[in-house]
C-alpha cells in the first residue's frame, strides 16, 4: 500500500454551488454540487436524512468510473459498489455518498482505456498504470473534508475495502468510527483485477486463485 500524505484542499478552492432532489429506485436523495476551481472539476454529494446531528454517518467516497457506473462494465466492481452503497444508505434512511470526479484512479478515461489494452496484453492493473508512467493509484481525497464540513458531518461509518482511503480520512481529521465492507460483483471478468487489488494494493478482500478473461477497471 502506498503511503498516505493527504491534507484537505484549501476550502476557498471548493465552492458549493446548488442542490436539487434526486429520486432513485431506493430513496429520494438530495443531490449537492460543488466545483473545484483549480481543476474545473464538478463533484457531487448525495445526501439522505439528517447527517449533521453528530452521530457517525454511513458514507461512501466513490471515485468516478464511467465504464462501470454508467456503461455496466463487468471488468470492475465499481458500478456494483455505487449501487450497493446507495441501497445501504436508503435502507438506513441516513447517509452520504460523495462522487469524486477522478476517473481511472486519477489517470482519466482515455489513459484508463490505454491501460486496458496493456492489461489485455498481459499486464495487471498496477503494472499497466506504471507502464503508462503513473502511480498505481493517483487519487487524492483532499476534497472530502471540506465537502463533509458543508453538511456538519463529524465522523463516518465508511463503506470501503481500501485501507488507503481510511488512512486518508484520518490524516485529514475525518474520524472513521467503523469500516463497512463493500464486497460485491466478483465475476470471471474482474477476478484478476480484484486479486491484484488485494495482493498489491492491500485492499481488504480475500484473493481467489482463478483464471480471468480480462483484467479490471482502474
Amino acid at each position: 500500500m502506498q503511503p498516505v500524505a493527504e491534507l484537505p484542499v484549501d476550502p476557498a478552492d471548493l465552492e458549493y454551488v446548488t442542490s436539487c432532489a434526486l429520486p432513485t429506485p431506493w430513496a429520494e436523495f438530495t443531490l449537492h454540487a460543488f466545483i473545484e476551481h483549480s481543476t474545473g472539476k464538478e463533484h457531487l454529494a448525495m445526501v439522505l436524512g439528517d447527517i449533521g446531528n453528530g452521530a457517525p454517518v454511513l458514507a461512501r467516497v466513490h471515485s468516478e468510473c464511467l465504464t462501470g457506473d454508467v456503461l455496466f462494465s463487468q471488468r470492475c466492481d465499481c458500478g456494483a459498489q455505487l449501487e450497493g452503497a446507495l441501497q445501504r444508505i436508503a435502507a438506513e434512511g441516513r447517509g452520504v455518498l460523495l462522487y469524486l470526479r477522478q476517473e481511472g484512479r486519477g489517470i482519466g478515461l482515455l489513459n484508463k482505456m490505454r491501460a486496458y489494452r496493456l492489461q489485455e496484453a498481459g499486464a495487471d492493473t498496477v503494472q499497466a498504470n506504471e507502464q503508462l508512467g503513473f502511480k498505481p493509484d493517483q487519487r487524492s481525497y483532499g476534497l472530502v473534508a471540506p465537502m463533509l464540513h458543508q453538511f456538519g458531518v463529524q465522523s463516518l461509518r465508511l463503506m470501503t475495502n481500501n485501507p488507503r482511503k481510511i488512512a486518508a480520512m484520518e490524516k485529514m481529521g475525518v474520524p472513521v468510527a467503523e469500516r463497512v465492507p463493500l464486497l460485491v460483483n466478483r465475476n470471471v471478468f474482474n477476478q484478476h483485477y480484484l486479486n491484484t487489488k488485494a495482493l498489491k494494493l492491500g485492499h481488504m478482500m480475500s484473493p481467489v486463485v482463478a483464471t480471468a478473461t480480462s483484467d479490471g477497471e482502474q
